[in-house]
């Protein structure tokens, strides 16, 4: 079994390097797994490249994971039929689509480690409100999934408030956001950027930032993200061998304990205590 890593892809080289990092660091907390991956635009290898030369290997079973923080267009239309065109070319590799990896408490605890990072002190949690910033979808289901990871997270932390923006497509902006937390009383604020990969957007986000108290990072190849894409890739291999797995089947919508299984190394990330 070989596990697939579907990248969006960009422009910006940050982004290609964020996705071989996190490709790294799967592969060196599961050596036996082989950890590839394919992009869908911008950057090389596409997706069917890299499928025709696993096949052409000899390669029998792919698991496909988006690295995706919600089912927007891309995982449940352009990744499948990705994967459908491709396969038909290929008859004898099979490939199943794991489901993205968002929502999950484990991605929200490595945005409450960024902020951290930034300056934010967990003792002014109370008085912090936070931006929950993502990249933005015309597709109402990814709207309903950030606002709802929102609703969780302050509700969880206690932070002042979280509310969620975003950077295109949508309303509210980052801006508007920042604006309506000091309004609301906000003695600080901070802006979480809920993307994996710098790019345009989240180079968007950072500029609408500017009136923000803190930005945090994005969220990069972190202990959590490792241990969540590799949770993602179990839960499809069990599918699968359960006769339930499929490519673009539509995943569940998970509540996984933030403990990560990949244990950090010297000088790799760590969690806040």
């Amino acid at each position: 079994m070989v596990l697939l890593l579907v990248a969006h892809g960009s422009r910006d080289p940050r982004h290609a390097a964020t996705v071989s990092a996190l490709r790294g660091r799967l592969a060196a907390a599961r050596p036996e797994l082989r950890v590839e991956v394919g992009y869908l635009d911008f950057c090389v290898p596409s997706v069917p490249r890299v499928l025709e030369r696993l096949a052409a290997e000899g390669v029998r079973e792919v698991v496909a994971l988006p690295l995706l923080l919600t089912r927007a267009f891309h995982a449940r239309t352009d990744i499948p039929g990705v994967l459908r065109e491709a396969t038909a070319a290929l008859p004898g590799l099979r490939v199943c689509q794991a489901g993205v990896l968002g929502p999950s408490p484990l991605l929200t605890a490595t945005l409450e480690r960024r902020l951290y990072e930034a300056g934010v002190r967990p003792g002014d949690r109370r008085s912090t409100g936070v931006v929950l910033a993502a990249a933005g979808s015309s597709d109402p289901e990814a709207g309903a999934v950030i606002a709802g990871v929102a609703r969780e997270w302050e509700r969880a932390a206690g932070w002042f408030a979280v509310r969620p923006a975003f950077a295109s497509a949508v309303p509210p902006s980052v801006e508007d956001a920042v604006r309506a937390l000091r309004a609301a009383g906000a003695h600080r604020v901070a802006v979480a950027p809920y993307v994996i990969a710098p790019g345009r957007l989240p180079d968007r986000i950072a500029r609408e930032a500017r009136l923000a108290d803190a930005l945090g990072d994005v969220l990069g190849a972190a202990d959590e993200l490792v241990s969540l894409a590799l949770r993602r890739y179990d839960e499809a291999v069990a599918a699968r061998l359960m006769g339930t797995g499929s490519a673009g089947a539509p995943p569940r919508i998970r509540h996984d304990k933030p403990q990560p299984a990949v244990a950090p190394r010297g000088g790799g990330e760590r969690r806040p205590a």
